[in-house]
């Protein structure tokens, strides 16, 4: 802690000395000011006259129920968080602690890190809540496709490239990047807006049931027809029919999907009428089509088809500078879900974020988000909100080679950014990077900085002379 923040005050109310006692220190070590009461009625007292940042309680106390320091505070009009502490900890107790509003619980015996942790979240200064009305009463937010990394803003001119066109495109990226997304986009800004979007999986469609979902079928056509169905294709007329995950298409089928995109029209099972595939196709899949066409397993002339123009989206890992971007858009996006208040990442859960690899890509981010807006307690996000997964894959990757993945990550950008020379800038900045750790490690001392770095101690003097005359 520092600044201010060593004036933090936090009042501890229980009725065992001890416990006072072993917190009080704890406390007091990581700079707070402390006071402490054994029963509810002396802190009802003190509160007439002061307030502190948080109020750490147990839950059974002499004269009444630690739970109730929440009513108390909501009728002083105080908002001050409040911890609660108990040796008897069920589920139903857990549960009435969080509805009566307690910021987090704390079953005993306790780790004192946790305690610290927890009262840093809850002591931390709290910007006026800002909720968001809810979804139902408000139209639904409008998808948006954000980015401000290179390659996400090559996707952008892409998509405004083929605003005037309706011709067939093909979206390749990892599970969770957002094909779908980008799909919506490019219907949203093409000549058939004012028309349906249909999305089909087709991968999440049986192969037998396939055919139908997409041409529709005629009662009586098959065993189970009790009706006519309308497909995909006639729902989409005059729109664009979005088929993800074309990749695991039978090839059966891939060979009337071809016949339809060549000739335009196309029957219902066990129909006469040839209707009109009125439709711009935009296809989508994880998997690699070159390879699946090399093994037999897709049509090449499907591929080429599908395939006019290709849109290779990045994943989450190869976009990091837009995860802080997409994590508060989506934050908000459940505040108005929910009718919650919006909350904020904190600088170093934004780090955090940084440094954790995505093998969900943005559908991850999303579903983490949704997470946080209900369990996170307070309005500022800390990294201890985070899942244990994300916490421990983090410091795996910081202890391993997670700095070769933000090189990679930086000059996978650099290079769609059309920028030059890119090994000399990654070369002076992580000398500079190095030699001040060194020297911060040594207290500046030049001939152990050399020694760690493995440098000669005037080749040090000469590159520190360098930086400085860049810096300056």
């Amino acid at each position: 802690m520092g600044g201010d923040e060593k004036t933090t005050s936090v009042w501890i109310v229980d009725d065992d000395e001890t416990i006072r006692f072993v917190l009080e220190r704890a406390l007091g070590r990581d700079g707070y000011a402390t006071r402490s009461f054994g029963s509810v009625a002396e802190i009802e007292r003190a509160l007439l006259t002061d307030a502190p940042a948080a109020i750490l309680t147990d839950i059974r106390l002499p004269d009444a129920d630690g739970l109730s320091m929440v009513e108390i505070l909501e009728h002083a009009g105080l908002a001050v968080p409040v911890i609660a502490m108990t040796a008897f900890s069920d589920l139903d107790q857990a549960v009435s602690a969080f509805q009566k509003g307690v910021f987090d619980y704390l079953p005993k015996p306790f780790d004192l890190d946790q305690v610290l942790s927890v009262i840093q979240r809850a002591a931390a200064p709290q910007e006026p809540a800002v909720v968001v009305p809810s979804s139902a009463s408000e139209p639904q937010r409008k998808t948006r496709l954000l980015g401000e990394s290179p390659a996400m803003q090559e996707v952008f001119r892409t998509i405004g490239r083929l605003s005037r066109s309706d011709i067939s495109v093909l979206i390749t990226g990892e599970t969770g990047s957002g094909k779908e997304v980008v799909s919506r986009m490019l219907h949203q800004h093409s000549p058939r807006a004012n028309f349906p979007f249909v999305a089909l999986n087709t991968a999440a469609v049986p192969s037998e049931l396939l055919e139908s979902e997409l041409f529709g079928h005629e009662k009586g056509s098959f065993t189970g027809a009790y009706a006519r169905r309308v497909g995909r294709f006639e729902e989409a007329a005059g729109g664009t029919l979005f088929l993800d995950e074309i990749g695991d298409m039978p090839l059966a089928l891939q060979t009337r999907l071809l016949r339809v995109l060549a000739e335009g029209d196309f029957h219902r099972i066990g129909g006469r009428d040839l209707l009109t595939a009125d439709v711009r196709v935009i296809a989508a899949t994880h998997q690699d089509l070159n390879d699946k066409v090399s093994s037999g397993e897709f049509r090449e002339d499907l591929y080429h088809r599908l395939n006019v123009i290709h849109i290779d989206l990045p994943s989450l890992r190869q976009r990091v500078e837009d995860i802080a971007l997409l994590a508060n858009e989506f934050l908000i996006q459940v505040a108005s879900e929910l009718g919650l208040e919006v909350k904020r990442l904190r600088p170093e859960t934004i780090d955090l974020l940084e440094r954790y690899r995505w093998p969900g890509n943005v559908r991850q981010l999303q579903n983490l988000c949704r997470q946080l807006c209900v369990m996170a307690p307070a309005e500022q996000i800390f990294p201890e909100d985070l899942p244990p997964e994300i916490i421990q894959a983090t410091q795996n990757s910081t202890n391993g080679n997670g700095w070769s993945d933000h090189l990679r990550s930086w000059a996978q950008n650099k290079i769609h950014a059309g920028d030059t020379e890119i090994i000399v800038e990654a070369q002076t900045e992580m000398e500079r990077v190095l030699i001040g750790c060194a020297l911060d490690r040594t207290g500046g001392q030049r001939r152990k900085a050399a020694e760690i770095l493995g440098l000669g101690r005037n080749t040090l003097t000469r590159k520190i002379k360098q930086i400085a005359e860049q810096q300056s």
